[in-house]
């Protein structure tokens, strides 16, 4: 399958699912807890990542499917591989504020190929294929051309991994003081897909997982931006790391 028509099919399918997180019945959304603080998972959830593991399974049968919600993950190192968050921000899903997206990225032996990232909310979807540049739907995307002292840091907290927490606002308060302000979305998918957008700088978390930066990563770097962990090194898509995006001006 052609590049551009095997995106096609991953954002179709994608938009499909933006449609369960519209409709949700918040009444029969039926809330599990994960290890870590504020670490939850829905129905919906459960259910995005289901059909997504189905269509993608049909369109491109010979990928690994590693989606958050499962309990063991396949290796990534050699051929396709799916990397999904079925809702990235979930506590923003389940306390409906609008905050919350799709990720999904593919990855080829071992390294980012495409990523999407669908906000449904905004009716806004994200995409890149590696070498091809980064969109918004449809329109091409770029990072901000702005120093650190006129741009907006975006971070994340962290907030399954307590330990962190003092070290992630010690961070996000040295960046206040450099830059016009600070944000804090409480999705990181989005939060680095608006750094490839030029709304933001610089993004920072110092623990995820990839999936909640597969799609995003790639994105980021087809709009001309760059992303390390927090350490300077190139980041795992193997396990969790820390991540710092940015336009390429900006640094720590």
């Amino acid at each position: 399958m052609e590049p551009r028509e095997l995106l096609k099919e991953i954002v179709d399918a994608m938009r499909e699912c933006g449609e369960i997180i519209l409709h949700a019945d918040r009444g029969k959304n039926h809330i599990d807890e994960k290890a870590g603080h504020a670490n939850f998972v829905t129905v919906y959830d459960k259910k995005i990542q289901q059909v997504l593991k189905e269509r993608f399974s049909e369109i491109l049968p010979e990928a690994v499917f590693v989606g958050e919600e499962e309990d063991t993950h396949a290796s990534v190192a050699s051929g396709y591989a799916f990397i999904v968050d079925p809702i990235d921000g979930t506590t923003n899903f389940i306390k409906d504020y609008h905050m919350s997206v799709i990720s999904v990225g593919l990855l080829l032996d071992g390294e980012k190929y495409m990523g999407a990232v669908y906000n449904p909310y905004l009716n806004e979807m994200y995409t890149a294929v590696k070498g091809e540049g980064a969109y918004l739907n449809g329109s091409p995307i770029h990072v901000s051309s702005q120093p650190l002292e006129n741009g907006i840091v975006l971070f994340g907290t962290a907030p399954y991994y307590e330990e962190l927490g003092r070290k992630s606002f010690e961070m996000a308060y040295t960046y206040f003081k450099k830059a016009l302000d600070v944000r804090r979305s409480g999705s990181a998918a989005f939060d680095l897909c608006c750094v490839a957008a030029g709304r933001a700088e610089v993004y920072f978390e110092l623990c995820l997982s990839p999936w909640d930066f597969a799609a995003g990563a790639l994105i980021v770097e087809e709009a001309g931006g760059k992303v390390t962990t927090v350490e300077g090194q190139h980041p795992t898509l193997s396990g969790k790391c820390s991540i710092l995006a940015t336009n390429g001006i900006c640094g720590r």
